[in-house]
């Protein structure tokens, strides 16, 4: 098959390695500009889910990016390696989706989105593919039709299987390798026993990858995204025997059992080590995240690590350049507590392990 994915130039096959870019000497000013972006193309879902905070507060008015914000964004990063096109919103709910995709391919940068998969049917497949797409995250979260509901608010979860096994068989009937999909389930008490027949279900799909997803909550939590549902620091045997049967299933079905943050399950439950593992993070340094209306925020983890924005903005790409922002005062000012013993709240409980 000769489509525009097969032409499209595509980064490096491990877009990860660009934190290996960061200076280590991190100081408060960054030496390097950005070589990734989080572009929250949409801050509007079709869920409800339990372990997101859009569920339970407006964050900004509903909004999607727009193409004349977005082209200014990307056009100022000229050494783009890395495109992540999610926030708390879904992204197949764009309509500018595919074109924001071929923009940046034509430009050779590796892009990825997650969806819940509600919005992937067939008519789509064939525009999707022939975007250049890099990876297609689908966050299931659950191995049955009620865990799912429990979790995401609405039954969408047979519907989901079947669409996202039609997309495999598609791929694999017109011999496109790209993009490359992938099931996500976030570690809650609730699910975590179901990682054995998630990777099940994922072989079925036509899926070779799954991937334990940390769950983030701020300390006074919501919904689902709460300390009594958390995984982290309080996994028991129990769980970890489920992730170890899980990830020996996964070898003998051929589905690669990882978690987020490109390490192994069992260890991305676990705090980084050290005594202030927060101070080994990178993000500041190498990558920025853009709301749909355009505000700096310093990574991923901040809609779901505090509440409201205003603590965390550290500009706004609809006023200001990105050069003017990336080594501003509210960069130093956030660089510089990032390095310190007392940084930011919700930064003191994160590690190195976090989703990328």
């Amino acid at each position: 098959m000769n489509t525009d994915a097969n032409v499209r130039p595509s980064a490096a096959p491990d877009p990860r390695r660009y934190f290996e870019q960061v200076d280590p000497s991190r100081s408060t000013e960054a030496v390097r500009p950005p070589v990734c972006l989080y572009l929250e193309i949409t801050n509007r879902c079709n869920l409800l889910c339990e372990t997101c905070p859009r569920t339970f507060e407006t964050l900004e008015p509903p909004a999607d990016m727009s193409w004349e914000l977005f082209t200014r964004i990307v056009d100022q990063v000229p050494d783009l390696q890395r495109a992540v096109l999610h926030g708390v919103g879904e992204p197949m709910l764009v309509r500018e989706l595919p074109r924001m995709v071929r923009y940046l391919k034509d430009r050779g940068v590796y892009v990825l989105f997650n969806t819940n998969g509600t919005l992937l049917n067939p008519r789509k497949f064939p525009e999707l593919i022939a975007t250049g797409l890099d990876e297609l995250r689908v966050s299931l979260d659950a191995a049955d039709a009620k865990t799912y509901a429990l979790v995401r608010g609405k039954d969408f979860f047979d519907r989901i299987v079947r669409d996202v096994r039609r997309f495999t068989d598609h791929q694999r009937s017109v011999g496109a390798a790209t993009p490359r999909v992938s099931l996500w389930l976030t570690g809650l008490k609730e699910t975590v026993g179901q990682l054995p027949e998630f990777v099940r279900l994922a072989a079925g799909m036509g899926v070779g990858e799954v991937h334990l997803q940390r769950l983030v909550f701020d300390e006074s939590g919501f919904g689902m995204a709460r300390a009594e549902s958390s995984l982290f620091e309080r996994t028991r045997d129990e769980e970890q025997e489920a992730i170890e049967r899980a990830t020996a299933l996964g070898r003998a079905l051929g589905v690669t059992l990882d978690a987020s943050g490109a390490t192994e399950p069992g260890l991305s439950l676990r705090q980084a080590e050290g005594e202030q593992p927060w101070s080994l993070c990178r993000r500041p340094w190498s990558l920025m995240y853009f709301t749909a209306h355009g505000r700096a925020l310093p990574c991923c983890i901040a809609p779901f690590s505090a509440r409201g924005y205003d603590s965390y903005t550290l500009g706004d790409a609809t006023q200001q350049s990105l050069r003017e922002m990336w080594n501003g005062p509210a960069y130093r000012g956030f660089r510089d507590s990032l390095l310190s013993e007392d940084p930011p709240k919700p930064c003191q409980g994160c590690g190195l392990r976090w989703s990328l």
